[in-house]
């Protein structure tokens, strides 16, 4: 009986390691940087498909408040959202690849630019955060239920 208790308890303790290392975690990153004037400034991001992405950004500069913003997806293609300077854009992705955030500064003034992106990864169209506390409540019911049955005398 001792010999059926600890593959359990290794299959069970290897099945959450997996589950840590091999799953990335959900980001969000917060960065402040100045764009100089006359010059571009980009970030990059690296998305899966259905990735759900939240961009917020604030300018702060002389003589106005906004930078000249797009975005360029993995297959090449941008768009443009022109000059802005509180933004705010939500989406969820549909290609897998790097996705390029380019600020460009055309005033004669530097601009700091307070940048705060979140990106949620999702698993069978569930949240991966979910998705896991799921899994663990599952195995832990299922040690739970061995636990029981190999207590049980016959």
């Amino acid at each position: 009986m001792f010999k059926f208790r600890k593959p359990i308890a290794c299959l069970l303790f290897q099945i959450m390691i997996f589950m840590f290392i091999a799953l990335p975690a959900a980001e969000a990153t917060t960065t402040n940087f100045t764009v100089p004037s006359g010059e571009e400034v980009t970030r990059s991001m690296n998305l899966a498909v259905e990735d759900h992405v939240l961009i917020r950004f604030t300018v702060v500069g002389v003589p106005d408040n906004s930078v000249n913003f797009f975005m360029v997806y993995p297959n090449g293609t941008a768009k443009n959202f022109g000059s802005v300077g509180d933004f705010h854009y939500s989406f969820i992705c549909d290609a897998e690849g790097e996705y390029i955030l380019h600020f460009s500064n055309p005033s004669s003034g530097e601009k700091l630019v307070a940048l705060d992106y979140e990106v949620e990864h999702y698993i069978f169209g569930i949240p991966q955060m979910l998705f896991l506390v799921m899994i663990i409540a599952v195995i832990c019911v299922v040690a739970v239920a061995v636990f029981i049955l190999m207590g049980k005398s016959r």
